[in-house]
């Protein structure tokens, strides 16, 4: 069992409130738009990091990262790209992908706008767990938290971290 923190679209801002977070999880995965100013190692300390870059990152970022990922987390086939639609609105070249790999499970970020839904087409599970930074247009700043048993995802729960343009701080 592996317990995983997902944000996204930090775009260079990482709320305090997220510390908690981040040390109750075994990895922290991140769906793009991490920001040029993106704290990696005071944020993570030690932590596993998985990450893709998103359409903001610069050249240094897209060095670091790539643009998508596949990978398995205990048996759980898993797909990440930052730009990636949903279940019935995938871009062309995604749904290509998730034909091709098959993962399980299919995360992207981008829009901004927290999503789970199940893909009965394609038999995945799709992520997107909103953004987490204070630009954009949503409103209140969002990441999931999840564990990852064998092929299942369980105890799923919505991180809420308030208003976008708020600070959030827990001692």
């Amino acid at each position: 069992m592996k317990k995983i923190l997902l944000i996204s679209d930090t775009h260079g801002h990482l709320d305090p409130a997220l510390k908690v977070h981040v040390e109750a999880a075994d990895e922290v995965w991140h769906a793009g738009d991490l920001g040029e100013e993106f704290p990696l190692d005071t944020f993570l300390k030690g932590k596993e990091f998985k990450a893709v870059y998103g359409n903001i990152d610069g050249t240094a970022l897209r060095q670091q990262f790539p643009e998508e990922l596949f990978f398995t987390c205990e048996t759980l086939p898993v797909y990440i790209n930052h730009i990636g639609g949903y279940p019935g609105k995938y871009p062309a070249k995604i749904k290509a992908r998730l034909k091709d790999l098959k993962p399980g499970l299919f995360i992207c970020g981008h829009s901004h706008i927290l999503k789970v839904m199940y893909d009965q087409t394609l038999g995945l599970l799709h992520l997107n767990p909103g953004a987490c930074g204070v630009q954009g247009f949503h409103q209140v700043k969002t990441a999931l938290r999840f564990e990852v048993h064998a092929q299942e995802l369980k105890n799923m729960a919505v991180i809420e971290l308030g208003k976008r343009n708020s600070i959030t701080t827990h001692e």
